[in-house]
């Protein structure tokens, strides 16, 4: 890697620009490779990640040092920090996509015209992603395995603070790249910390980048889709809420919201806010509680909820568009289905909401009435994630509603083009 002392913005502009021009080199051979060459690569990778677990922790030991001298917040470290579980994770997530079918070439839809014409719509790369992310270097292994199996090339840029874990990763994927014959540059990490870096990026690197997935904190995604000159994968935030409603099962209500909340704190699938159904406050909302307060969470309610459960801390209004990322969640009384729609369609993100109910009237009109990404019943919004969808990984979410929406995974990381099959035909 190279240091801001070691490059000049010129330099930046120079390494950027061969990154997109060799990319979009590596995307040609890779968009045809086929699928057992592209599967004897994954398998390469994941082989090689678990080869190079010390290797992976030295690095990572390295970026967990430097976070802690640089006081980044816990939920920051949690994300940074990478064990021999999570690295075989990332090992096993790699062999999954490895698994899934190459959706390059298969037929989407096809239909008969009644002058003979036969049509199809059929997957293809979307060629060369740019993926920018912060603090979570497993995103290096789930990009660019993603993107390999959907044919595309990838200009990788992790955060500097996981740059030597990032780059530990990325020795592997190039093996297994190596060993399958493909191009190396098909998955490429820059090599700099400097944030002009990304600047290059978002300006689509002389054409040579077809998208950019941005994958980390308010102020990156913001950055992102302000200044892109290229399509745009993102979300903001995941302000999450889990809905209990007076047709609850209480015992249910208490493990899936603690679930929701505690399992991990600093990811984006993690509840923010909790909704409780104002007819069933004295039946849910103490035990729901309690259980979030022995597990560790603070609890900031609204003038009902302090009224109920004095521990509580009085939320103010921030609290209700705050993405925590910490064991920290705000929680109010709404009037049934109705309040919980209300609130959620104010103050929702459009990422990941639950109802725990046994009113299918009220799960119906959830489902229906809330436009958010990912819409759970009766599960843990824990559950928001590709890996959990069975897509074997994810690069992010996407809030948006141009093409892709929810977890993106291999068949989001495609685009179509429709094949046209005639014996003559011409158009009067």
């Amino acid at each position: 890697m190279l240091t801001k002392a070691e490059i000049t913005s010129d330099d930046i502009a120079a390494l950027m620009a061969d990154m997109g021009t060799r990319a979009k080199a590596a995307s040609g051979p890779l968009s045809i490779a086929s699928a057992e060459r592209k599967h004897t690569s994954l398998i390469a990778m994941a082989a090689a990640i678990e080869a190079g677990r010390d290797d992976i922790l030295a690095a990572n030991a390295i970026d967990m040092e430097n976070a802690e001298e640089s006081g980044l917040t816990d939920s920051f470290k949690d994300r940074l920090k990478l064990t021999a579980e999570r690295i075989q994770g990332m090992a096993d997530g790699i062999r999954a996509i490895a698994d899934l079918a190459d959706p390059v070439g298969s037929v989407i839809a096809s239909w008969d015209r009644p002058n003979g014409l036969r049509i199809e719509r059929v997957r293809t790369p979307l060629g060369v992603i740019g993926v920018i992310y912060e603090s979570r270097p497993n995103v290096t292994a789930d990009a660019g395995a993603l993107c390999l199996k959907a044919g595309n090339a990838v200009i990788l840029r992790g955060g500097s603070d996981s740059i030597h874990s990032s780059g530990a990763i990325h020795a592997c994927l190039q093996e297994g790249l190596r060993k399958a014959g493909l191009p190396e540059d098909a998955i490429q990490l820059v090599p700099v910390t400097d944030r002009a870096a990304v600047g290059e990026m978002l300006a689509g690197l002389d054409g040579t980048i077809d998208v950019i997935v941005p994958r980390g904190g308010r102020s990156l995604v913001e950055r992102v889709q302000r200044d892109a000159r290229v399509p745009v994968f993102a979300h903001l935030e995941g302000l999450v809420h889990v809905y209990l409603d007076k047709s609850a099962d209480l015992d249910m209500a208490v493990t899936v919201t603690v679930n929701s909340k505690m399992r991990r704190t600093g990811i984006c699938g993690s509840a923010e806010t909790l909704l409780v159904d104002r007819a069933a406050a004295d039946t849910l909302l103490a035990p729901v509680l309690d259980a979030l307060d022995a597990a560790g969470c603070e609890i900031r309610g609204d003038g009902d909820v302090c009224r109920m459960w004095p521990k509580a801390t009085p939320a103010v209004e921030a609290d209700w568009s705050t993405e925590y990322l910490a064991p920290i969640i705000s929680v109010a009384l709404v009037d049934g289905i109705d309040g919980a729609i209300a609130h959620i369609g104010h103050y929702s993100s459009n990422h990941t909401e639950a109802v725990i109910a046994e009113d299918p009237i009220v799960v119906a009109r959830f489902f229906e009435e809330i436009d958010s990404a990912i819409l759970l019943h009766n599960a843990s919004t824990q559950f928001a994630d590709g890996g959990e969808f069975g897509m074997g990984a994810e690069i992010g979410i996407a809030t948006g509603k141009m093409h892709a929406r929810g977890p993106v995974g291999v068949e989001q990381l495609t685009s179509f083009k429709y094949r046209v099959r005639g014996d003559g035909q011409t158009r009067p």
